[in-house]
């Protein structure tokens, strides 16, 4: 809004602009007031305006790899003396961050074009009585040797698993359990 009445305030003046918007004048002129003189700003802003420099050289200095923590340990040995949680608000507000560790594994590669299945039971996952409805689901589980995928049967009465089968590839034989 501020920017808005910076924009218009020579065509039709501060106070009219306010009175639309059903703001305070008073807390317009203190922004403007604010933005001529940075003295007059709250302690906090003026402290996130020099750490965030800082906060910037840092991480460039490092590769971009450091995340909030590494940097705020960095700062704290170059004595400037700042909490963990600015650091992470400012690199927030800088939109930097850092680096994340492990590959990424993409799991689902979809086709629009393919049929998607039926909805058999019209998403009324209710039972009456065991063994009356089966549902299955498919997931997959990070080990040390690298993913597993899992398909599984639940029984929707007991919400048990009645039949499950481990695979390390994700072919669709792995869902036709016999």
């Amino acid at each position: 809004m501020r920017a808005f009445i910076d924009r218009h305030r020579e065509a039709f003046g501060v106070e009219p602009i306010c009175k639309v918007l059903q703001i305070a004048p008073s807390g317009y002129w203190l922004h403007a007031a604010r933005q001529k003189d940075p003295s007059l700003r709250s302690e906090r802003a003026q402290r996130d305006e020099v750490l965030m420099p800082e906060i910037q050289r840092v991480w460039e200095e490092n590769h971009q790899v450091y995340g909030a923590d590494k940097t705020w340990r960095q700062l704290n040995r170059e004595a400037i003396e700042v909490a963990r949680c600015i650091v992470e608000r400012l690199m927030a507000r800088l939109g930097i961050q850092g680096a994340a560790r492990g590959k990424v594994v993409q799991t689902t590669v979809s086709n629009p074009a393919a049929p998607c299945p039926l909805d058999l039971v019209h998403r009324n996952f209710k039972a009456d009585r065991p063994d009356q409805l089966w549902v299955s689901d498919f997931t997959y589980v990070s080990t040390w040797q690298g993913f597993v995928y899992v398909a599984f049967v639940i029984d929707v009465f007991a919400r048990m698993i009645v039949g499950w089968r481990v695979s390390r590839n994700m072919r669709t034989d792995l869902c036709w359990m016999r």
